[in-house]
């Protein structure tokens, strides 16, 4: 479905945005799907997948740090520096820590790689 509206005379056309199709999971155990990790959407989903990472329960005991080493090579680029937070995050999740925003390990990150 693709939307417009009008902008200073112009004519906009725009996807919206698809609507969640999974609900953010409130403790590891109801993670049923990896979009329903806290902090996971689509994308990083699929860098997930691209790591062989297909269910939430996969994530308990990886390396977040490994994760991320291994999807700037698999991608042939150096990722952004929050997807790492992001992994932290997903992986302290599924391992039973509270939710709390990527940014929480950002401070984290930065005393363990503080060039990243």
């Amino acid at each position: 479905m693709v939307s417009a509206f009008q902008y200073s005379g112009v004519s906009v056309f725009y996807k919206p945005y698809p609507m969640a199709k999974h609900l953010k999971a409130s403790n590891a155990r109801s993670a049923t799907a990896l979009e329903s990790i806290p902090n996971i959407g689509p994308s990083l989903a699929d860098d997930l997948r691209l790591l062989g990472i297909n269910q939430p329960r996969q994530l308990v005991g990886k390396d977040p740090w490994k994760l991320y080493r291994t999807l700037c090579r698999k991608t042939h680029a150096r990722q952004d520096p929050c997807v790492l937070d992001t992994f932290i995050s997903a992986v302290r999740f599924m391992e039973g820590a509270p939710a709390h925003p990527w940014w929480h390990y950002t401070a984290e990150r930065k005393r363990t790689l503080p060039n990243e």
